[in-house]
């Protein structure tokens, strides 16, 4: 998918932008005009692919409303929105924007606008318009009597992908939680299908109830069921984290924002062989997996769903239950994709997401990935603007002992010093020293093992029998 490249000729950027000096007649002109967006249409060349994907594939128009930023951020958005339909099978196959001081709060993009756009569709042959943001059930209806054809929003957009990605039973129930949470004060003939699929006990009408009335309950009861199932799901995942909590195994979350290579780095740095393509959201499930400092330390390193800008609260809430292994962690290895036309601005999407889940306080190391593909001069103004940034490239290795290193420097160090003597039939206690502790020194004496390390407190109530001063 090629990214959006410039605007229609003849529309002045420096005139819209806020604060500018362009003429009054000029800015009139650009607020009332729907530009064009070139370069986002899905490039098809193989003849074989057009017919399977005419036959397969949604035809959908783009549409934004730029309130603020600039234009490359306007453009930056449209383009990944082209990327988050095309993800999801749909063909793009035009893309337009508006400048506007707000969305409409009837069409999204003002009735007049909704007439052009209407016109485009028409002349596109576009069965969908996906629009850039959040729209409420209101304008997604009206904007739909406009253009007759379906309208989407981001948000519906993002759960359909993350619908299709989902894999495992806990991924799943979480993806249609989000969706039902969505949909449910958008319920407009959706239900039809659900309340036509099965009768009986419970599903009857009751007196005075409507037809509209009887799905969102049987959506509600689904929700609650959700809940539950989600509830059981998370009991486990905290006695697994509990147990890691109990021999003080450090945790790293790696966390960023979709297709910034997480899941390529984590099996660079553990092996792990978890699934990678060039998708955004391939991960929905979290992988946990072993790895060791340079020193030999045991911690535990977590890949995570990938976020993105407005990512739905639907989704984070749904998630919120697998979001909390960030939140819990001693060490956010924060993964930017350092080849992106905007790493700045993925970097505060990030943040906004983990402040939502509450991992503010969490340490974070930023790791630029990608090194093998950025821009030398990108690179440098990320080492400037983030310093204590690790560059490193998940596919060739680049960087990779500086990272470990890093990852070393920032974990907490167990803090009770001990000096003891093992004897040789407690060797599971050396192993936990050496897996969970700070060796600094070790002698093999006629009755043990003698070491020096610092370790957690249960660890060193463990190791207390064998106090040198005792043993000695």
């Amino acid at each position: 998918m090629s990214r959006a490249t410039g605007w229609a000729a003849g529309w002045h950027p420096a005139a819209a932008e806020p604060g500018g000096h362009g003429t009054e007649s000029a800015q009139t002109e650009d607020r009332q005009a729907l530009r064009r967006v070139p370069g986002l249409a899905t490039d098809l060349t193989d003849v074989t692919e057009v017919e399977y994907r005419r036959l397969r594939l949604e035809r959908v128009v783009l549409v934004g409303v730029w309130t603020d930023g600039s234009a490359e951020d306007a453009e930056n958005s449209m383009a990944e929105l082209a990327r988050l339909a095309e993800t999801a099978g749909s063909q793009v196959l035009e893309g337009v924007v508006q400048r506007r001081a707000k969305p409409d709060a009837a069409t999204y993009i003002g009735s007049g606008k909704a007439r052009e756009l209407r016109d485009i569709v028409i002349e596109t042959g576009a069965d969908t318009v996906v629009c850039d943001g959040e729209l409420s059930p209101g304008q997604l209806r009206q904007l739909e009597d406009v253009v007759k054809v379906k309208v989407v929003d981001r948000t519906a957009l993002i759960l359909d992908i993350f619908a299709q990605h989902a894999s495992s039973r806990e991924g799943k129930a979480q993806v249609e939680l989000a969706q039902l949470s969505y949909l449910l004060p958008r319920l407009r003939g959706w239900g039809e299908a659900m309340s036509r699929s099965g009768g009986g006990i419970g599903t009857r009408m009751g007196p005075g109830e409507t037809k509209i009335e009887t799905d969102r309950r049987r959506i509600r009861a689904r929700m609650a069921k959700l809940r539950r199932e989600l509830a059981d799901r998370e009991s486990s995942r905290s006695t697994r984290r509990a147990a890691r909590r109990r021999h003080q195994i450090p945790s790293v979350a790696i966390a960023g924002y979709t297709n910034a290579g997480k899941s390529s780095l984590l099996n660079r740095l553990t092996g792990a062989g978890v699934m990678v393509e060039d998708s955004l959201f391939a991960t929905l499930d979290p992988t946990v997996r072993r790895a060791r400092t340079p020193d030999g330390r045991v911690f535990t390193l977590t890949d995570t769903v990938g976020f993105v800008r407005h990512l739905p609260h639907q989704l984070v809430e749904a998630f919120r239950s697998t979001l909390e292994e960030v939140a819990e962690a001693d060490l956010i290895m924060h993964v930017v994709d350092g080849a992106h036309v905007d790493p700045e601005g993925q970097v505060a999407a990030v943040r906004e997401v983990l402040h939502a889940i509450g991992a503010d306080d969490v340490p974070e190391l930023l790791v630029v990935n990608k090194l093998d593909e950025a821009d030398p001069l990108t690179t440098a103004r990320l080492r400037r603007a983030f310093p204590g940034l690790v560059a490193v490239s998940a596919r060739t290795g680049e960087g990779m002992d500086e990272l470990m290193a890093a990852v070393q420097a920032a974990l907490p160090v167990p803090s009770v010093p001990v000096h003891a003597v093992v004897p040789y039939g407690r060797g599971d206690l050396v192993s936990r020293v050496f897996e969970e502790g700070e060796l600094t020194q070790l002698e093999h004496r006629e009755t043990g093992t003698e070491l020096w390390a610092r370790v957690s407190a249960d660890l060193a109530a463990e190791l207390e029998p064998y106090d040198s001063a005792t043993a000695g």
